[in-house]
């Protein structure tokens, strides 16, 4: 044959089964040679001899190199439209052109051509009658029929027909064997030519029909019916809830959650009664698992949508992290840092990925991958946030380098919550006290959380001390006070959980105590009688309680940090004097607070019978040799080896992993930060900022921004008062918004924006995993990434799915894929 079985598949690549005319362009007399203009029939009677003669004047190979078969555009004045072959398929016609119709070729002309140095002409008068299913073939110069080389049956053959399908027609001058080709009206020709035409006319298709012949009424209730599905699962998103049932058979007493409340939706709505489950049709009820599956699907669309319209093509700061789900598949969270049209700072969920690979080239791939899909693009993105794994934060192939490489302008800012946990774990390393008392309080509040009949014993003990609080008048009631207390087990990675930890030891201590000492002598073991020993005896030391103590005063300190950083409209200019408030707090405490730990201490011990040292005599180190001579007293030790040392290597710490604000970025947006009327403002430090974004404030702007900085601060500062006590950039920026000086100043607006895009910590990223753990749990472990995608969306983004109305989610529902019913 002509065609190849490669070019075949070519061509219906290039030609849609639903438009074999499909590539309409406007205007292609700028682009299309003389010798190329098609003839319609009408225009060919009257054409003359001179005029055909020059349409027939080959192409030379380098002429031919030169046209841009892709510029040919579509003409309305000849209504024709071009249909464009594959440059490299030698076994078809280069160009076609095609009248402009709903799949009906009527008027080909195949042009004058040669291949190759091969001078071959022929004339289209020749073949006036026959322009709507001759093609021409360069490379053997023959015609060939259109119809018949796509759409006839291969099982039938007509006298002289399987000419034109395969070996082409080369007498150009024997018209009357195109006439035999076409023979009588129920022919192989014009049953081809009839399901070429029958292909294009989509409203004759079956689906068409199926769908002419649904009645108004069939149409209401499957509307019914779905939006009623989607009511359930929109509950169950919002609650996070399970979907499926263990038997969801109609014997089952539960059948699943959304089976059981749509049960229960029509027994309490006429509305739908009629029309669900049991009274509805058996193919078309609604509430099967891939409905429900697209459903959720449709629901996380529309709400990433209203995500991307409040973005508002601006710009954004990316927040990402990866962890283990319950299934051990290893899930990144993408969250999106933008400004809103109000001048808010927005991080919003933007989905939820499975990757395979964890090292950078394969998470920025993920991450252009889903950008892309909702038409985002890493050249607006103006900030990163990452915690401190090397494939995130590498200086040569971290994924914070790969996005810098994309833009420039993408400055990264390691996680302050993350560099906080890293200054806390680094002393409790370098001092071996702290990781004593961490060690110890983690072996109690396991013991007594190994056994029922301990924990009852402790609660027991919590009450009776309470009421004996109570009689002795130290403790007051009221509504909400003196609740029980849990035993709080720190995390590895949260010492936030610390804090908590120790504090609720230091008030529990009494009842602690009991318990051990019920266990040394009510052990089922010798082994556990001597460990409950080894503990109550370590407890009950004036070492435990001094750091105990000591810790949750530091820890306190930083927890109060750690709070702060967890606040989504957070801004970097804030989070540093933040860290240098908690800088401030430390060094007080080494100054000025060590009568007053060592009263608490004292007070402490007095209540619980612990023996306080006498600080004057020699201090004796429990883990060395008595005999070695004291070369320091109690006092200095603990005042000088503990109390001193551990807060100044926090400070240490502090300095060290905060050390961004002596970067030009960052001293750029302390200036912009309007706290005590804009009284660090400083033109030279912002300029130098507009100049780390140098894809968006080139040579020019940079001085129009300068101008406007100086009109700026005389404006909102000396004259305008609704800009006085602002708190920070944030009040600032929406402050802007709300005055509308954002469009008087917008160089300085976006200044003020690529200051909030910095991110300050991944606590978004971290609430997400945490939801997702609630949503993929042990019970629910075999969710596929689809449905944990799905509901993760909505469940997070709860303020923006709940005013996502169920009209965009039917409409996203019905484009997904070709549905039963349509209702538009």
């Amino acid at each position: 044959m002509a065609m190849s079985q490669k070019s075949l598949k070519k061509y219906f690549s290039k030609v849609p089964k639903s438009n074999l005319a499909s590539h309409n362009q406007p205007n292609r007399e700028e682009n299309v040679n003389q010798s190329e203009v098609p003839l319609h029939s009408s225009q060919r009677q009257e054409t003359n001899l001179e005029n055909a003669n020059q349409s027939e004047v080959p192409l030379h190979s380098s002429q031919r190199q030169e046209i841009d078969l892709d510029s040919l555009e579509y003409d309305p004045a000849k209504r024709t439209q071009i249909l464009d072959y594959h440059p490299n398929d030698r076994d078809v016609i280069r160009r076609a052109y095609i009248r402009q119709g709903p799949c009906q070729p009527e008027n080909h002309i195949f042009p004058p051509t040669d291949f190759y140095g091969d001078m071959r002409r022929f004339n289209p008068k020749w073949f006036q009658k026959y322009p709507d299913w001759l093609e021409y073939s360069v490379s053997n110069d023959a015609a060939y029929c259109l119809y018949c080389y796509f759409f006839k049956d291969s099982n039938i053959h007509q006298g002289g027909g399987d000419i034109f399908s395969t070996i082409g027609f080369k007498s150009w001058n024997k018209k009357k064997s195109l006439w035999i080709h076409i023979g009588k009206p129920n022919s192989i020709h014009n049953q081809a030519k009839k399901r070429c035409e029958d292909l294009s006319r989509q409203q004759q298709s079956i689906k068409s029909a199926f769908g002419r012949g649904q009645s108004d009424q069939f149409k209401h209730e499957y509307w019914l019916r779905l939006t009623a599905s989607i009511d359930v699962v929109r509950l169950l998103v919002n609650q996070g809830f399970a979907f499926r049932g263990h038997d969801e058979s109609k014997s089952s007493l539960n059948r699943g959650n959304f089976l059981e409340i749509l049960s229960w939706y029509a027994k309490h709505c006429d509305k739908i009664h009629d029309y669900v489950l049991e009274h509805a049709p058996q193919n078309d009820r609604m509430t099967s698992p891939m409905i429900q599956k697209d459903i959720v699907t449709a629901c996380k669309i529309e709400t990433i949508k209203a995500i991307i319209e409040e973005l508002n093509g601006d710009y954004f700061a990316l927040l990402v992290d990866e962890s283990f789900d319950v299934s051990r598949k290893e899930q990144m969270v993408v969250v999106l840092r933008y400004v809103d049209r109000k001048g808010f700072v927005m991080e919003r969920l933007i989905d939820i990925v499975h990757v395979q690979d964890t090292s950078a080239l394969s998470l920025k791939s993920a991450i252009v991958n889903l950008l892309s899909q909702h038409s985002l693009s890493l050249s607006y993105v103006r900030g990163q946030c990452y915690d401190g794994a090397s494939n995130m934060q590498g200086e040569i192939k971290g994924l914070k380098k790969l996005i810098r490489q994309e833009s420039f302008s993408a400055h990264s800012i390691h996680c302050f919550a993350h560099q906080l946990q890293l200054t806390l774990v680094a002393v409790s390393k370098k001092c071996i006290q702290v990781g004593e008392l961490v060690l110890l309080v983690s072996n109690v509040l396991n013991v007594l959380g190994a056994s029922f009949k301990r924990m009852d014993e402790f609660r027991e003990s919590q009450k009776e001390r309470i009421q004996e609080a109570l009689d002795m008048g130290e403790l007051t009631t009221g509504r909400g006070l003196h609740q029980e207390l849990g035993l709080i087990r720190a995390g590895d990675t949260r010492w936030g959980s610390h804090y908590k930890s120790f504090c609720n030891f230091i008030r529990m201590f009494g009842s602690i105590t009991d318990v051990l000492d019920a266990l040394v002598v009510d052990a089922y073991s010798p082994d556990e009688s001597a460990k409950a020993t080894g503990y109550l005896e370590a407890c009950q030391t004036f070492k435990i309680a001094f750091m105990l103590h000591l810790m949750r005063d530091i820890l306190g300190i930083t927890d109060e940090l750690n709070k702060s950083l967890q606040n989504k409209e957070q801004d970097i200019a804030n989070a540093m004097l933040l860290v240098e408030v908690a800088k401030r707090r430390l060094q007080s405490l080494r100054e000025d607070a060590w009568d007053e730990l060592i009263d608490k201490v004292s007070t402490f011990c007095i209540k619980y019978n612990i023996l306080i040292p006498n600080f004057d005599e020699p201090y004796v180190n429990s883990g060395r040799l008595r005999r070695k001579p004291a070369d320091h007293t109690v006092l200095h030790h603990y005042r000088y080896d503990v109390f001193y040392k551990i807060i100044d290597w926090q400070l240490q710490e502090l300095n060290d992993r905060f050390n961004e604000v002596t970067t030009d970025l960052l001293h750029g947006v302390a200036c912009l930060n309007p706290v005590d009327s804009f009284s660090s403002f400083n033109i030279k430090k912002i300029m130098r900022m507009a100049e780390l974004y140098p894809d968006d404030f080139d040579e020019f702007s940079r001085g129009a921004l300068e101008n406007q900085l100086a009109t700026y601060i005389i404006d909102v500062r000396d004259i305008d008062e609704r800009f006085a006590n602002l708190n920070g950039i944030c009040d600032l920026s929406r402050k802007l918004v709300q005055t509308k000086k954002h469009l008087n100043f917008p160089l300085v607006f976006r200044l003020v924006k690529f200051s909030l895009l910095l991110p300050v910590a991944t606590a978004s990223v971290e609430r997400e995993f945490s939801a997702m753990k609630f949503i993929k749990n042990d019970l629910r472990n075999r969710m596929n990434d689809r449905l944990l995608s799905g509901c993760l969306v909505p469940y997070v983004e709860k303020d923006v799915f709940i005013n996502i109305s169920n009209d965009a989610i039917v409409k996203t529902f019905q484009e997904m894929k070709p549905r039963r019913v349509q209702l538009r």
